[in-house]
């Protein structure tokens, strides 16, 4: 699991919702998703993500940005075009991708 939650994002934003189950091939995978992290971060709108994964089951990865116009640079980038085939080809048995705008946001955290 990522080792921080996103909050304190003023709405509406928007929410891009990663679900996967990956292969047995993790050959460069971890080397690609520090990439893609830090490529990610650079683009404006990004706001944050969180992720987590079962022991050989699902992963699930939220990312916020800001717009859709901030979605739609982060999709059109030309490494993480590259990545997303390679993740077809190698490292993903099967994905989803849920694209939603937040309307309301809350949150606890022990004091």
């Amino acid at each position: 699991m990522s080792d921080h939650l996103v909050s304190g994002l003023e709405p509406p934003y928007y929410t891009v919702v990663f679900t996967s189950v990956r292969t047995e091939d993790d050959h460069a995978y971890a080397q690609t998703a520090r990439r893609m992290e830090e490529l990610v971060r650079e683009v404006p709108g990004f706001l944050g993500y969180e992720s987590a994964r079962t022991p050989g089951g699902i992963g699930i990865t939220v990312g916020y940005f800001r717009d859709e116009e901030a979605i739609a640079a982060w999709r059109a980038s030309a490494e993480h075009q590259d990545a997303m085939r390679r993740g077809r080809a190698d490292w993903y048995e099967r994905y989803s991708v849920h694209v939603g705008r937040v309307e309301r946001s809350y949150g606890f955290e022990r004091g």
